[in-house]
């Protein structure tokens, strides 16, 4: 049980900005450590949930609470998945050779196109919340968030690294996979069931959408990067991030 204990430490502390106690990262402690990685979304999505219900009850309008509910993921977060976006965006729309969009993962610079995807990506999300209201819709942005991360978390088990070292690599390598991959599938597969019964059509086009952002993350992260990085999976959280919200909010308003 201590393991478990550190391991969900350990996941917390590497994947938000929630205090911690410090604990060694070693292989025992971090075996568990991705069955974790869908806890953050829970708590992400339950802060996006309150502060909906607060802007209902307080009548602070929808403008408010995208604007808001827009900045709760990358609060509790610390953006470690927008670095990374940002970062894909870069080498993606260098067109370079596979060697050189790994280098240009690990520079700390920005470039123009990074900027301007991170813009692109914070104004659709924003404006995918503005259409975000009923609890209903909320319930279901919520599930979204646990979802992104369950498959995230997924694809440290079940896809191949670029990199032989690396944060991802150490969470990847040291993961107890049969234990990771069997609790991860029940996290997701609860997910998507509970999204179905919320909503059976908007339930079912978010589950729809989130396996198809995660199957254009494997083959993507093969074919430009040889494999996923911390970078690379930054990149899909985010895109699937985006793909539940536009769907509950622009596809939940016009059904």
């Amino acid at each position: 049980m201590r393991s478990v204990a550190y391991s969900l430490m350990i996941a917390i502390a590497m994947y938000s900005r929630i205090p911690m106690p410090k604990v060694e990262w070693n292989e025992e402690n971090m075996k568990y450590s991705i069955c974790f990685f869908p806890l953050v979304g829970v708590v992400i999505g339950a802060l996006v949930y309150v502060w909906g219900r607060i802007c209902l009850a307080c009548g602070f309008g929808q403008v408010c609470f995208a604007l808001v509910g827009t900045v709760i993921p990358v609060a509790v977060t610390g953006g470690i998945h927008v670095d990374g976006f940002m970062d894909t965006a870069d080498a993606l729309h260098s067109y370079a050779e596979r060697e050189k969009k790994l280098e240009i993962l690990k520079d700390p610079h920005i470039g123009a196109f990074s900027v301007i995807a991170v813009i692109s990506y914070f104004l659709l999300f924003a404006a995918g919340l503005t259409q975000v209201w009923t609890k209903e819709h909320l319930l279901l942005l919520a599930f979204g968030f646990v979802i992104s991360r369950t498959l995230s978390g997924m694809s440290l088990v079940w896809f191949s690294a670029a990199k032989k070292d690396g944060l991802l690599y150490q969470f990847s390598s040291t993961a107890h996979r049969q234990t990771v991959r069997a609790v991860l599938v029940a996290v997701l597969s609860c997910c998507f069931l509970s999204v179905v019964l919320l909503s059976p059509v908007l339930g079912a086009l978010l589950s729809l959408a989130a396996m198809w952002v995660w199957t254009y993350y494997y083959y993507m992260s093969r074919k430009q990067f040889g494999g996923v990085t911390g970078d690379v999976a930054g990149y899909f959280l985010c895109l699937c991030e985006l793909s539940t919200v536009l769907i509950v909010g622009l596809l939940g308003r016009v059904m």
